[in-house]
């Protein structure tokens, strides 16, 4: 193709990925102002969901899900906790006491009087005594008689007005006021749930209310004495196939509200030595509570298991005995996070590498994505602020903004790179191309090609006789001429020499019909040549004489060809030098259009008269050659062929017959008749050497 050079730089982006700064520098450069702000815009809203996904409509629910995903399979597997046992009501109690709200408060004080001398640590109870029993002065006596540590349940309308209202309020006051002593003190049983109704985090700490009941149970270090992080909840480890053992022991109430002697107390005396006594209820539909665990089947069961809020307590209190606090993580690393998970969506949609390897590094990044936060967790790392699903739409959002961008680029440059090669390829072939590139070979390959040369006879005088202007319009009509003839038949432009074009089929895409439309587009152009020398005469300008065109077909080497800087697609070898051959030859030959026998053999014409043997300026392999006679009848075209057919025999009086009668009536035909001067002029077969 003449001009038709490539950079290097675009050929090895053909073989090689181009780099990732480059595209994103040349994204930058060519989306233009209104698509630039408009992709940055979409990159802020990904950032938006990449960090504040847990204050989003449903976008929540789902962080909410995955939280709960990773807080259960990242729970530690624990054996039963010997520091806490939980005492309760339970429904069988409810049913022997026949009493079922308030709750009987004589089990309570007479349990209270026998756990008293059992040498519990401390003693947190998580019932509210806001409204009268008629026992009531017994438990009121017991509580102010206790000598251990003793922690009654208080809540107030202001921070828990769904429980509590004002009345209770009042007379749960004047009831604490009662009983309160150095030993028995209020202490606040508040927990909050989630929009969802689930607790995943510790409450927080009302200046109205006492301490929180793990935390007044328990020292707590001062760092941590308004954590507010989730909640450790503990898995039960298993002990047998399908068996487990409860993290917190948990015995009915009535185990200690019999009478007991100091016997009987020792006896009992190891269920609640040395440990944090928690006495609530854990009755069916009371006081039950979601949490993280909740939401997935029991194993065991195959339930979804609410935890009762005596036993969420005790989760608290077992993270404050261990110190399990998880490290929240601060904002503005959650920012950073979302920054970064954006834009690895947006750099990975310029990623130009082979499918494989992007499949990988989608993956991988999938996958981190998705097991990064539950790495967090099992590393107490507080993840219920961290927006894990937030993180995959804002990376979704930045490759779909960023590779929305670059296509947008992309099918410019598509646009105009197949316009580029539609300058030099029929536009099928340039279409496949764009979307095989490797077909365009960058390193020569041999090819069967079918090569073309034209010369206008006659323009260099015209070049000189008139302005610079108007010869390069007339030279650009007539190569637009020749040019639309070749790409209209599936040709391939090499390039122009002036005012001749040279044109190969075969190359860089073959196809079955390439002999039949390179002799069709070889006719095609000088009939082209002829309407333009007619087209030329209504102007004042000199004549030019007609289109010489030359077919051949044979090997030749196809591909990349150039120096250090610049590359040319092109081809070399024996079949082109025989192509400009045969249309110098056309001169000596008198005729327009001149077609080697190897050629025609695939041209698939029936216009074609043999033109004999000749030996062309500066080779020494004969040739047989044709030209087109479209406008000669079959009867005289086979004339022609038994003339040198004859000659090719030897049979002089055949050739005598021939040539006499052909000389009669195309003695005005200066082609036929200066073949039969040549054949004249040869023995058998041989080939008319051309000076």
């Amino acid at each position: 193709m003449a001009s038709r050079q490539i950079d290097t730089s675009a050929a090895e982006a053909a073989r090689t990925a181009v780099p990732l700064r480059k595209r994103l520098r040349r994204l930058v450069t060519q989306l233009g102002p209104s698509r630039m702000v408009a992709t940055i815009l979409f990159l802020i809203v990904a950032t938006l969901f990449a960090r504040l996904s847990w204050q989003m409509p449903l976008v929540g629910d789902a962080e909410r899900a995955l939280y709960d995903a990773r807080a259960t399979l990242m729970a530690p597997h624990v054996g039963q906790d010997k520091r806490i046992v939980m005492v309760t009501y339970n429904d069988q109690t409810l049913f022997n006491s026949g009493i079922r709200s308030p709750l009987d408060r004589t089990i309570l004080a007479n349990a209270l009087g026998n756990l008293d001398q059992m040498g519990a640590k401390a003693i947190g109870i998580d019932i509210v005594f806001d409204s009268p029993r008629p026992d009531d002065a017994l438990l009121q006596a017991q509580l102010r008689a206790m000598k251990t540590p003793t922690w009654l349940a208080y809540a107030e309308q202001a921070s828990n007005p769904n429980t509590i209202f004002y009345e209770q309020q009042k007379y749960l006051q004047s009831y604490l006021a009662k009983v309160v002593t150095a030993t028995t003190k209020p202490t606040s049983v508040l927990f909050r749930t989630d929009g969802d109704g689930v607790i995943r985090n510790w409450p927080d700490r009302p200046k109205g209310l006492p301490p929180l009941m793990a935390n007044a149970l328990a020292p707590v270090d001062a760092a941590h004495a308004d954590y507010r992080g989730n909640i450790r909840f503990l898995v039960p480890a298993r002990v047998a196939k399908g068996q487990e053992e409860p993290v917190f022991a948990n015995i009915p109430i009535d185990t200690f509200a019999i009478p007991m002697d100091a016997d009987m107390r020792a006896a009992f005396a190891d269920l609640v030595k040395g440990r944090y006594v928690l006495i609530g209820g854990d009755v069916i539909d009371n006081d039950q509570f979601n949490t993280p665990l909740s939401r997935f089947t029991d194993p065991i069961t195959g339930l979804h298991e609410t935890m009762i809020g005596l036993e969420v307590h005790a989760h608290m209190l077992a993270q404050q005995l261990d110190r399990d606090w998880s490290n929240p993580l601060p904002g503005p690393s959650l920012w950073v996070l979302a920054v970064l998970v954006v834009l690895a969506g947006g750099l990975t949609s310029l990623i130009d590498m082979r499918a494989r390897w992007v499949a990988i590094a989608f993956l991988g990044q999938m996958i981190f994505f998705a097991a990064f936060p539950f790495w967090l967790q099992g590393h107490h790392v507080d993840t219920t602020t961290l927006p894990a699903f937030g993180w995959a739409i804002g990376w979704l959002l930045g490759y779909a903004a960023v590779g929305t961008a670059a296509r947008t680029i992309g099918s410019r440059q598509r646009a105009f790179a197949q316009s580029a090669l539609g300058k030099y390829l029929p536009a099928d072939i340039a279409a496949q191309i764009m979307r095989d590139p490797d077909q365009l070979s960058l390193h020569g390959e041999r090819r069967n090609i079918y090569c073309i040369f034209t010369d206008l006879e006659g323009f260099t005088k015209l070049s000189h006789a008139t302005t610079p202007e108007t010869v390069a319009r007339l030279l650009n009509e007539y190569l637009d001429r020749l040019s639309d003839i070749v790409l209209d038949h599936g040709g391939t432009i090499d390039k122009f020499v002036g005012d001749a074009v040279v044109a190969f089929w075969g190359a860089p895409i073959s196809r079955a019909d390439d002999g039949e439309k390179a002799a069709a587009a070889a006719i095609a152009m000088y009939q082209a040549g002829e309407t333009f020398r007619v087209d030329l005469a209504g102007e004042d300008v000199p004549p030019i004489g007609m289109t010489r065109v030359g077919l051949h077909v044979g090997d030749a080497i196809v591909g990349n060809f150039g120096g250090e800087g610049r590359i040319q697609y092109t081809a070399l070898g024996d079949s082109m030098n025989t192509a400009s051959r045969l249309e110098s030859a056309n001169k000596s030959l008198k005729t327009g259009v001149l077609i080697s026998t190897e050629a025609a053999e695939h041209s698939g014409r029936e216009d074609l008269v043999p033109m004999g043997r000749v030996t062309l300026r500066g080779r020494a392999q004969p040739v047989d050659v044709l030209t087109p006679r479209p406008d000669l009848s079959s009867e005289q075209r086979a004339r022609i062929a038994a003339l040198v057919a004859a000659h090719a025999a030897g049979d002089k009086k055949a050739y005598v017959i021939a040539a006499t009668a052909l000389t009669e009536d195309f003695g005005k035909d200066s082609s036929i008749m200066f073949l039969i001067e040549r054949l004249n002029q040869t023995d058998k077969g041989e080939s008319y050497v051309l000076s």
